[in-house]
């Protein structure tokens, strides 16, 4: 039973990880390393102040992941997928916007 089990288990990962790989599974990659990036780039700027802080960075790379989740989302034909991401990248965007546009204001 064991046996079986681990070798479900072996061909599950093998169809997943080897015989499914293709571009756009590449891509999806890609956009969850940024995805990850983003959060690595938060925490080590809080550790660094002692603080929660979220740097620019934090944005491009989430805006850089979501754009890349979203093309992976259009062409697999996910629609919670897409509506997920294509907002995301909507508020990704807005916080960038505010940052840009309080960097270009003079201060009172």
């Amino acid at each position: 039973m064991l046996v079986d089990l681990s070798n479900a288990v072996g061909d599950y990962l093998h169809d997943v990880f080897v015989m499914r790989m293709d571009w756009w599974v590449l891509l999806g990659f890609v956009a969850q390393f940024f995805f990850t990036m983003r959060f690595l780039v938060q925490w080590l700027a809080s550790e660094r102040v002692g603080k929660s802080v979220i740097p620019i960075m934090f944005w491009w790379f989430s805006i850089g992941g979501g754009v890349l989740l979203l093309v992976y989302a259009l062409y697999r034909r996910d629609p919670v997928f897409i509506a997920g991401q294509a907002f995301g990248v909507f508020v990704y965007l807005r916080n960038l916007q505010f940052i840009m546009r309080g960097k270009r204001q003079p201060a009172d």
